[in-house]
């Protein structure tokens, strides 16, 4: 496939698979005959797991480090394997982070809520003119 193809199908831009063959992230496309890059259905679908690494955080240098040991072959599985149980640790203290969290915010909206609906009924109570006492206006016939 084009490489127009592949941006779409794994919603990256152009740039982006362009950028990524020149850091080595991707390997050297086959060209066609008139020069145009042409990828597989494997490139896409490491092209998918990579966008899956960047969004767990890891940065392009690993991921670089990560291609480069998937380049070797199966004798650095051990490496990558560990590459990626790092990685995982890293998510798995980011979620429980951001569970941790959660409450603190939950309370907080909870507190804002309440104060919106003290603020709505105070500005209904300053609105309802029939709890004000009435002038009594004099008698105009005496």
């Amino acid at each position: 496939m084009k490489i127009g193809n592949l941006a779409h199908l794994t919603g990256l831009s152009v740039h982006t698979i362009r950028y990524y063959e020149k850091i080595g992230l991707l390997p050297d496309a086959s060209r066609d005959a008139g020069g145009r890059r042409q990828y597989g259905m494997e490139i896409a679908n490491w092209l998918t797991f990579l966008k899956h690494l960047k969004a767990t955080g890891m940065g392009i240098s690993n991921m670089v480090r990560y291609a480069q040991l998937r380049a070797e072959g199966p004798q650095t599985a051990a490496a990558r394997r560990q590459m990626l149980e790092d990685q995982r640790r890293t998510v798995q203290q980011q979620i429980d982070a951001l569970q941790a969290t959660l409450p603190v915010l939950d309370n907080k909206i909870e507190i804002y809520k309440d104060m919106e609906k003290a603020h709505v009924m105070e500005a209904d109570h300053a609105r309802d003119t029939s709890t004000i006492p009435r002038i009594q206006q004099p008698d105009k016939r005496s």
